[in-house]
């Protein structure tokens, strides 16, 4: 048993960046005196909310729930994401440890507002022109907790903004390994993943953004011996899913709304709908509102498989929701859309259906990005790492090939409990 076990999520850190790791010194003391995974599959959509739940689960999205990001409302601007930890189906990681009287934290990490965690971070941001980023915060988090981190460290962070945001992670996880020794640390940092949605996945931004976290895992590395629990400690460095470069954006919203399927307003805003794309970027599903219209179901298939033979259209492929559910994505869709590499999807009914991604539109608009993910975890060179090193893991093992629903499992048994219900298997390659 690990008495403390630290898991670290990099996101966006794929196994492509293992010869840029390997070149660090924080990341290659982990790979050179640990073990790791030189490919770890991800999940379908291979989204940060899926797939850090899949972490904690041990599930795939159709079996815990969060099959996106996103939640299906069409008539938002800006949907609500599943922020909250009662959309998960089943007991996670950190609810099992609870149960076992372990101490919790949870720094950002997705799908834990209103968790029963007790020093909890949540991952969540205002959402309504009444809210604000303290108030959701506070709600959703453990008040005296976040008050506590706010006070000491609040001055660090520039709102989202990076690495400002991950600076003041690594501060709330260098004080809360100090002064509270939880034995399940979950800690989610994303500025690789910020930078590389921004520039590209190759772009010296995204380097320089991983050089800044080979430091701040130096940091908590150091916290680690400060606060002599290192030698009974468990370091574990993980990837949610990689990325590709993209330049183009397929609205398949708006090709729903020029076949009458859709209806907007004079500013582009859904007043009422049949048919429904919600994007995992990716890819992402499509939604009847009448789940009992076959002939609509029909319709909307040969219009969608139409679509996709033309070369421009950047559909790689268009599955059933049966198909959809085999591979672990939300069984409740009608339909799901891989897009070809280049292109991902976004939610416009008022746009071009296929649409250059430029810098202006960048600026104008977040959702306008240069490298994405939610494509399947099955594409060639899409895999992402998995680094762990210290008490319980075998020095110098190297595991060739792993899923992303294998690491809870293999978490609870460094913990000495017992995660149920997992379609995932332990990872006995990396344990002693």
């Amino acid at each position: 048993m690990s008495k403390y076990l630290i898991v670290i999520s990099f996101d966006a850190v794929s196994a492509e960046d293992y010869k840029i790791l390997k070149s660090l010194p924080n990341f290659k003391l982990l790979m050179e005196q640990g073990a790791y995974v030189k490919e770890v599959e991800s999940v379908y959509p291979t989204l940060t909310y899926p797939a850090h739940t899949s972490i904690v689960t041990g599930k795939y999205p159709k079996n815990h729930g969060i099959v996106n990001n996103l939640k299906v409302q069409p008539r938002r601007r800006h949907e609500d994401w599943f922020w909250h930890r009662k959309h998960i189906i089943g007991k996670t990681l950190y609810d099992v440890a609870r149960e076992q009287e372990m101490v919790v934290a949870s720094l950002l990490w997705p799908v834990t507002a209103g968790a029963k965690i007790k020093y909890n971070i949540a991952e969540i941001w205002p959402n309504r022109s009444w809210q604000n980023q303290v108030m959701v915060s506070l709600i959703n988090s453990s008040p005296k907790y976040i008050l506590e981190m706010n006070n000491r460290y609040g001055h660090i962070r520039k709102g989202v903004h990076q690495p400002e945001l991950d600076d003041f992670i690594l501060a709330c996880t260098i004080d809360t390994i100090k002064n509270k020794k939880p034995n399940l640390m979950l800690i989610h940092l994303t500025d690789v993943d910020s930078n590389r949605h921004i520039y590209g996945y190759n772009s010296e931004e995204a380097r320089e953004a991983i050089l800044r976290q080979d430091k701040r895992l130096g940091e908590i590395i150091k916290a680690l011996k400060e606060a002599s629990i290192f030698e009974s400690s468990t370091i574990v460095a993980l990837g949610d899913h990689s990325m590709f470069d993209v330049d183009k954006v397929i609205n398949i919203n708006s090709l729903f709304r020029e076949n009458g399927f859709i209806v907007t307003d004079k500013n582009g805003k859904i007043k009422d709908w049949k048919v429904f794309f919600n994007t995992a970027d990716g890819s992402g599903y499509v939604y009847l509102k009448d789940k009992k219209d076959e002939a609509l179901r029909k319709q909307v298939k040969e219009l969608l498989l139409d679509f996709a033979k033309d070369s421009n259209s950047g559909i790689d492929y268009v599955l059933s929701s049966k198909e959809a559910e085999e591979f672990g994505a939300d069984p409740e869709c009608d339909f799901l859309l891989e897009a070809k590499k280049g292109y991902y999807f976004l939610n416009s009914a008022h746009k071009d259906i296929v649409e250059e991604v430029t810098r202006e539109k960048q600026r104008e608009d977040k959702d306008y990005t240069f490298a994405t993910h939610g494509f399947s975890p099955s594409k060639v060179g899409y895999s992402t790492m998995l680094i762990a090193y210290g008490h319980g893991i075998k020095p110098g093992a190297i595991v060739e090939k792993a899923r992303l629903i294998d690491e809870g499992p293999t978490f609870a048994e460094l913990l000495g409990i017992n995660l149920e219900q997992c379609d995932g298997e332990v990872i006995k390659g990396i344990l002693l």
